[in-house]
């Protein structure tokens, strides 16, 4: 592993966590339970790969979205992250 991808994975965790803490949960006719998003205002090249670790989804239309959908994955280690740094 290069330095680069050192550096990439150790601001991959911090990026998720961020994700967690300010996601908000938006319910529609189509989902009703909900789906919990947050502002994609990170680096795409982290975003990409939280993606590609399946935390969080890709959108069809990613710059015309302002925003990303967690899945369960990502939530469910968004508060592993939440124990793990700030408590």
């Amino acid at each position: 592993m290069g330095n680069e991808e050192k550096i990439e994975k150790q601001i991959e965790e911090p990026t998720l966590l961020m994700l967690y803490l300010t996601h908000w949960v938006e319910k529609d006719k189509i989902f009703p339970e909900g789906i919990p998003r947050a502002w994609k205002g990170y680096p795409f090249e982290i975003l990409n790969k939280l993606a590609d670790e399946g935390y969080i989804v890709k959108v069809k239309h990613p710059s015309r979205s302002k925003s990303v959908i967690l899945t369960d994955k990502g939530i469910d280690k968004g508060k592993e992250l939440e124990k793990k740094y700030l408590k």
